[in-house]
């Protein structure tokens, strides 16, 4: 009796290992089927990133080589423009420099920065245009046919003149009209063309007879038309760099086009254009790869800006 219930246990103890066996084994398909699945996941998610990663790449590749083309083209037109003698001494070049500031402040192409609106800006977007005012008066040093610079609206007692007196070496002794009076103080509404990028007309040439005005806020604080609104405040002529007309959009990652440009970028634009009478040069220079466009194929610059502008180089 005690043999046959003996054997009876030995069974059931034999029957529970083998279910035992088989939950293991089936626990163990079940990990390994989950662990498959998360691998494939996992690799695809490694996949993705290493396709979004390539592509980012890609985009900054074509970005440097893209900026390295437009310095090309900045060091290409200053060695033109430029009539610099490396046997002339620091101290000549120095003199030479302020004898034509000096001229353009008489006789040079009148442009403004109206910066009655920094009162929008925060201390930062000040800052900012600090740093945009002393690069725009850096390139006028630099130009062969410097503009006559007025600084409007810019009182003493203000964030952004305390500002410049901060983080400018100079500003003091910089030689541009620095005045509290607005544009329409000085000049009349007749003379005066605002430059904004919602204006409907494109400017094809610079004239000697008007004054160009630039809105003096930075990307941040640029609210929807706001220099557009100002100019029609001031019941003035406006105008827009010819973007549309010399440039078209280009395919980037971030789909990003902007035609929001640094008060200085700007400068540069109109200064290489009133100095070459090329739009295509000019923007090809200046206008920041950044932004998204690129020069149109068989972009030229009309005929009555060339002859214009040479007429005035003369």
């Amino acid at each position: 009796m005690e043999t046959v219930e003996s054997d009876r246990r030995e069974k059931q103890i034999i029957g529970d290992s083998e279910i035992i066996d088989l939950l293991l084994i089936d626990v163990e398909t079940n990990v390994e089927k989950r662990a498959g699945k998360e691998s494939a996941a996992c690799s695809r998610n490694v996949l993705r990133k290493q396709r979004h990663w390539e592509r980012q790449l890609a985009a900054k590749k074509c970005k440097r080589k893209e900026e390295k083309q437009r310095k090309k083209l900045s060091r290409e037109h200053n060695a033109e423009s430029s009539t610099d003698d490396p046997r002339l001494s620091k101290r000549v070049w120095k003199a030479i420099t302020k004898e034509r500031l000096a001229d353009a402040q008489s006789t040079g192409l009148k442009l403004c920065v109206d910066l009655s609106m920094t009162d929008r800006m925060s201390d930062k977007e000040i800052s900012r245009l600090a740093g945009q005012l002393r690069r725009l008066y850096g390139s006028n040093k630099k130009a062969t046919w410097p503009f006559h610079v007025f600084l409007t609206d810019l009182g003493e007692d203000s964030r952004l003149y305390r500002e410049c007196i901060r983080m400018n070496d100079g500003f003091l002794n910089y030689m541009m009209d620095i005045t509290e009076k607005g544009v329409l103080e000085l000049f009349s509404p007749e003379s005066v063309v605002y430059l904004t990028p919602d204006a409907e007309e494109a400017l094809e040439t610079v004239d000697p007879d008007k004054v160009y005005v630039l809105g003096g806020l930075v990307d941040e604080s640029i609210q929807k038309k706001l220099s557009l609104s100002k100019a029609s405040d001031l019941s003035v002529r406006t105008a827009r760099l010819p973007i549309d007309e010399y440039m078209i959009k280009k395919d980037n990652v971030k789909n990003f086009h902007s035609k929001i440009l640094a008060i200085n970028q700007v400068f540069d634009i109109l200064l290489t254009f009133f100095e070459s009478g090329s739009w295509t040069k000019s923007l090809q220079a200046w206008f920041p790869a950044g932004k998204g466009y690129v020069i149109s194929a068989g972009g030229s610059p009309p005929r009555s800006a060339v002859a214009k502008t040479q007429h005035q180089n003369q």
